[in-house]
């Protein structure tokens, strides 16, 4: 009998947690709620939602929208989202993540205090994901977006200051890789500081899910395909364990995948609902009676 573990550590962040919670308080009281963008990059919680009500919208939606409920998710607006409830007549349920909010800020006093007038303030982070949108807004759109090393050598004036932020859910060692970097080429006269603005939370689940990961013959990662985080966390799991497969739900599992192994992990990113992660486990078990 193969040995199946869910991953007690895996699953959604505070953050995504309390996004959900709001949305569902709002929709007991049977009102029309909307979404600005997927609450969470998971299509099959999204799903969940709107079967209990939830309109998920987008951008352009909001723009046209007027006197109505919109719910702000985890992941942070730019000022342009606030001032166009405002025009709008919208009320805002704002679910934006502490942590991101007090990011949010941060870059905001940067970019407005006169003595870091000439500064470079950089974001590194994934190019067009709403955490970093919501970012770059709070510099009127002035702050350079950084995915890799590479994007220092074609955006960066290496002469001028430089000012270091980081999505929150990205990699504690690649934002250490770029400090590295600009430390090397960086001119004696350009002062540069960073801000390890890394969610611990998240950041924390790096080294357990390799020790998870490692523990098992074959993994399981449950998580959407648009999740950011998902794809981080599941590179770990392929570093120490190359039997780590991506999954969405159950449905993607090929049962060749078991064969021959006799301890099965499941695990997921903070963008994965639980009940999704136990139905995987459920489809895992049912397999292995299978057999």
């Amino acid at each position: 009998m193969k040995k199946i573990e869910l991953d007690n550590g895996s699953g959604f962040c505070f953050g995504v947690v309390n996004a959900i919670r709001k949305a569902e308080e709002e929709l007991k009281n049977g009102e029309t709620l909307y979404c600005l963008g997927d609450i969470v990059h998971n299509s099959k919680e999204v799903e969940r939602l709107k079967a209990i009500g939830l309109v998920t919208i987008d951008h352009e939606e909001f723009a046209r929208l007027e006197n109505a409920k919109v719910l702000l998710r985890a992941h942070g607006e730019p000022p342009s989202t606030y001032e166009t409830a405002r025009k709008n007549n919208i009320q805002i349920i704002d679910a934006t993540c502490p942590v991101v909010l007090q990011l949010q800020r941060k870059i905001k006093r940067m970019y407005i205090a006169p003595e870091e007038k000439e500064a470079q303030i950089l974001i590194f982070g994934k190019r067009g994901h709403a955490e970093v949108n919501g970012l770059v807004g709070q510099t009127q759109g002035k702050a350079l977006v950084i995915e890799n090393e590479e994007d220092l050598d074609s955006k960066i004036d290496f002469s001028k200051d430089i000012r270091l932020f980081s999505q929150t859910t990205k990699s504690v060692d690649h934002f250490h890789a770029v400090i590295d970097t600009i430390n090397r080429r960086k001119s004696s006269t350009s002062d540069f500081r960073y801000f390890d603005t890394i969610c611990r939370q998240v950041a924390n689940r790096m080294p357990n899910i390799r020790e998870f990961a490692a523990a098992h013959d074959v993994i399981f990662f449950v998580s959407g395909k648009k999740s950011s985080n998902g794809k981080v966390l599941f590179e770990e799991c392929l570093k120490v364990n190359p039997k780590s497969f991506l999954v969405s739900d159950e449905t993607e599992i090929d049962p060749q995948w078991l064969s021959g192994a006799d301890s099965i992990g499941i695990c997921g990113a903070t963008s994965t609902p639980r009940w999704l992660m136990e139905q995987v486990a459920a489809h895992v078990s049912l397999l292995n009676e299978q057999e």
